[in-house]
């Protein structure tokens, strides 16, 4: 899976992705705004309608989180879904744990401290 790095304005968003155990991990780095979001819609994996994908979106380096990055989560949520899919995310903390929480996102979304605490839930 290759890097995403978007520059955008001000803020960056650069996505990795890796797999372990068959379940997708992006790791976020930067601000995700109206501007960058779309880096990482991109690097989400193409809904599996017969088994779901199972994916744990690390956000431990994510500073900023708008309503974009919400709807961006909430609609990969969606499309995760499926007999065994799933999307968790890890490591949520600061403004942008105080975002998840305000909207709701977290009574939709499991979170998790880390990567390993989603990847074994």
């Amino acid at each position: 899976m290759a890097d995403n790095k978007e520059t955008v304005g001000r803020g960056q968003l650069s996505v990795a992705g890796s797999e372990i155990d068959g379940i997708t991990v992006l790791g976020l780095r930067g601000e995700v705004d109206y501007q960058s979001v779309g880096a990482l819609t991109r690097a989400m994996p193409a809904p599996d309608p017969a088994d779901g994908r199972r994916v744990v979106v690390d956000m431990s380096g994510v500073t900023f989180m708008d309503s974009s990055g919400v709807n961006a989560l909430i609609a990969a949520h969606q499309a995760m879904q499926g007999p065994q899919g799933w999307l968790r995310l890890a490591g949520v903390r600061g403004a942008v744990l105080r975002t998840v929480q305000l909207v709701g996102l977290d009574t939709l979304v499991s979170c998790h401290a880390t990567v390993e605490d989603a990847i074994a839930a």
